[in-house]
C-alpha cells in the first residue's frame, strides 16, 4: 500500500485543533504575515496555551510528520516562523521557498543490473515456447 504522506498531512492540518491557522496562512497572498499572539489567538477562536507565552520551542519550525499539531499547521500551509518575539508576543510567518524540482535520471532511479549472459539454449520462438498439438 502506498501512503501519500503529503496528502495525509494536510487531510491532518484540515481537520485538526489548529486548521483555522492552516486555512488562514493558506488564504493569503503575501509572502510574510507579521502577526501578534493575541491576532493568532483570534483566528484560531481560543488561546494559545501558556507554554506558547513561555517557552520559544513552542515555535519551532518542525519536519512534517515529526512535531506538534501547531507547527504541522503552518508546515503544511507552506509556512514556517521566524523573528520570534517573546516579550512583545509577535512572531514572523514567512512562506517557504519551494523545494528544488530535481531531474532524475532514470539510471538512478532504476539502476541496471546485469543477469549474466544471455543463455545460449534459450529461445523466444513460439514453436519452442509452446508445446504445439496438432
Amino acid at each position: 500500500m502506498v501512503i501519500n504522506r503529503e496528502r495525509r498531512y494536510r487531510d491532518m492540518a484540515m481537520r485538526g485543533k489548529y486548521r483555522r491557522l492552516y486555512a488562514h496562512l493558506c488564504s493569503l497572498g503575501s509572502h510574510e504575515w507579521i502577526a501578534s499572539f493575541t491576532e493568532v489567538e483570534a483566528i484560531l477562536g481560543f488561546q494559545l496555551p501558556l507554554s506558547a507565552r513561555m517557552h520559544r520551542p513552542w515555535w519551532a519550525n518542525q519536519s512534517r510528520g515529526n512535531g506538534h499539531s501547531h507547527a504541522l499547521a503552518w508546515t503544511t500551509a507552506g509556512w514556517e516562523t521566524a523573528q520570534v518575539d517573546m516579550e512583545s508576543e509577535t512572531l514572523l510567518f514567512r512562506r517557504r521557498e519551494p523545494e528544488p524540482i530535481r531531474n532524475l535520471d532514470l539510471d538512478e532511479l532504476w539502476p541496471v543490473h546485469s543477469a549474466g549472459a544471455w543463455p545460449s539454449d534459450l529461445s523466444l520462438r513460439r514453436e519452442d515456447i509452446y508445446d504445439e498439438r496438432i
